[in-house]
C-alpha cells in the first residue's frame, strides 16, 4: 500500500495508514501468485469479509510485506473500494 500511495496509484487510497480498517487497499492478487503472497491475516480477513468484491485471492495491501520473491508480482483492483 506504502509503495501504492508514494506513486499515486489510483484506486488505492490507504484512509487507515495501513492498519487494516478501511479496506481502502483491497487488490485482488493474481491466482499464479497467490501462494507465494500468502493468506490473510486474522484482521485482514476480518475487513476483507464486509467487503463485496472479494474474491479468492483478495488481500489488503497494507498488510502485504514487500519481498524480492515477488518480482514481476500482478494484481488488479476492484471496480470500487470500500
Amino acid at each position: 500500500m506504502q509503495v501504492a500511495t508514494n506513486n499515486a496509484v489510483p484506486g488505492i487510497d490507504g484512509d487507515c495508514g495501513g492498519e487494516a480498517a478501511c479496506g481502502t487497499c483491497h487488490v485482488i492478487v493474481d491466482p499464479q501468485w497467490s501462494e507465494c503472497v500468502g493468506p490473510p491475516g486474522a484482521d485482514e480477513e476480518e475487513m476483507l469479509a464486509m467487503n463485496p468484491e472479494r474474491e479468492p485471492t483478495s488481500r489488503l495491501s497494507c498488510q502485504m510485506v514487500v519481498s524480492d520473491v515477488w518480482d514481476g508480482l500482478s494484481v488488479r483492483l476492484p471496480e470500487f473500494q470500500m
